[in-house]
């Protein structure tokens, strides 16, 4: 395994200290960092951006040829770090314990260490990694909090007012849909100089909005949770399949969220995040697409083809099919046979 030291902050630092361990150039645009990996070490870009307040962002985009591990080592208070995998595995852990933490794609954690211990990211070989670092230097962003925080949680609360790192944090869970979109925002974006330094620090505050609103979310019972993680798209994805190879027997809504192990809401806000509709509206569209193609394809009667979509009313898949096409369904089979 490869190891580097950073022994600097804030982050402009770590970059140089980066690019004197690897014998490379850094190069510098409006007060954002980068530096590319040597063919020696593997591919891709390390990113850092300081903000005023005590704000600062590290992207990790790489692919390493070892396994490699970075280690942040200073004689100072750590950041609060904010981490969010996009692709691959992060692993983690505090310079002063041995136990790792898997931070895997569509998680996140939030991590403190306590004192002037640091953070060790270990990087596996051969797998393309990309993490987001929120990092906040909790002294300096005090000016940030002037404002009544009791609000929020209580853990949180004393998360942001320890300034001097008297206790370790850890927590993990999967990052919301909310920063998932400000994330592959912050990818997609491609202006530069003054216009994305503007950009990525109105991002890294949204972040920490959504991570603030998620981390609440998630001290509630789980039947409770609300916001939608990226990582449950797949549940979704999975019971609108559910839907159209059932078609004569589509379960309830509340079936249905039992299926996918979420709750209706979160369902329902699914179906509207990837196909922009309720559950009952994908139905809908889902049993008038088949009867389309009954209609082109088959030569079943209009009442069989009722039951084929799970209707019972044929006056009601008569109104509804209307609606959609302008025209009813024994007029369109008239005219799809006349052509």
């Amino acid at each position: 395994m490869n190891s580097i030291q950073v022994n600097s902050l804030p982050l402009k630092d770590v970059i140089r200290d980066i690019s004197k361990v690897f014998d490379i150039p850094f190069s510098v645009n409006c007060g954002e960092y980068l530096l590319k990996l040597p063919p020696s070490v593997g591919k891709g870009t390390i990113r850092g951006i300081n903000f005023d307040g005590g704000l600062g962002l590290i992207q990790y985009d790489c692919l390493f040829n070892e396994d490699f591990e970075i280690s942040f080592v200073v004689s100072n208070i750590h950041p609060l770090k904010f981490l969010y995998t996009v692709e691959g595995v992060l692993l983690h852990r505090f310079e002063n314990e041995t136990d790792l933490h898997s931070i895997e794609q569509f998680q996140n954690a939030i991590v403190a260490s306590s004192k002037q211990n640091g953070h060790v990211l270990l990087f596996k070989a051969s797998q393309r990694i990309k993490v987001n670092s929120l990092e906040i230097e909790r002294g300096q962003f005090q000016a940030k909090m002037e404002c009544d925080i009791k609000s929020l949680d209580k853990e949180l609360e004393t998360l942001f007012k320890d300034v001097k790192a008297n206790k370790a944090f850890y927590y993990s869970g999967n990052y919301s849909l909310g920063i998932s979109d400000i994330l592959a925002a912050m990818l997609e974006f491609t202006a530069e100089n003054f216009t994305r330094k503007l950009f990525l620090e109105g991002m890294a505050y949204q972040i920490l909005t959504e991570q603030i609103l998620q981390y609440q979310d998630d001290k509630k019972d789980e039947g409770s949770h609300t916001l939608l993680r990226s990582a449950e798209l797949k549940q979704i994805n999975h019971i609108a399949n559910l839907i159209e190879s059932n078609i004569t027997d589509i379960p309830t809504v509340e079936n249905l969220a039992r299926e996918a192990g979420l709750n209706v809401n979160k369902l329902q806000e699914g179906f509207k995040k990837l196909y922009g509709t309720t559950v009952n509206n994908y139905v809908q569209k889902s049993r008038l697409d088949a009867a389309y193609s009954l209609l082109t394809k088959t030569d079943l009667s209009i009442s069989e083809i009722v039951n084929a979509i799970g209707l019972s009313s044929k006056s009601y898949f008569s109104k509804i099919f209307k609606e959609k096409h302008g025209i009813s369904p024994s007029e369109f089979r008239k005219k799809q046979r006349d052509k």
